[in-house]
């Protein structure tokens, strides 16, 4: 990826990570939270004062921690995320307490020298979309099972 240099806007990596309607999540090796922008403010609940400086439980479940933190690890160790998995929808923790559905996208970040220095993740609320997913698939289960009898 190229830098942004001699742009007559005068355009800064900043201004694009400010303006990112999705949540981006930078953590270091040991999973605190060290760039967090106003996209993960909106997903998540908090400022980047409340988090930045905070572990990733932050964020996570309680009951999905342990295999968070396997998974985090593993990546670590094998030099990457797995190649060509996408983003999942998985839980999360918003400010207000409340459990919601995002959508995310994990990548783990290398330095100039190619060594791993943390994770980024992307994130977008999926709450809505998938609670009518569901619903639609409840609907769809409820009709074969009418039109069987």
């Amino acid at each position: 990826m190229s830098k942004i240099e001699d742009n007559p806007a005068e355009v800064t990596s900043d201004d694009i990570l400010r303006c990112m309607p999705e949540a981006l999540i930078f953590a270091d090796l040991e999973g605190i939270i060290r760039l967090w922008n106003p996209g993960a403010e909106s997903v998540f609940g908090f400022t980047a004062a409340e988090s930045i400086g905070q572990s990733l439980d932050l964020i996570i479940p309680e009951r999905l921690r342990k295999a968070h933190w396997e998974g985090f690890q593993k990546a670590i160790n094998r030099g990457g995320t797995v190649p060509g998995r996408g983003s999942l929808v998985t839980r999360s923790l918003h400010k207000s307490g409340e459990q919601r559905y995002v959508d995310m996208s994990f990548a783990m970040v290398k330095n100039q020298t190619g060594e791993i220095i943390g994770s980024m993740a992307v994130a977008r609320d999926a709450t809505a979309r998938y609670l009518e997913e569901k619903n639609i698939r409840k609907q769809l289960s409820e009709l074969t099972q009418n039109s069987a009898k």
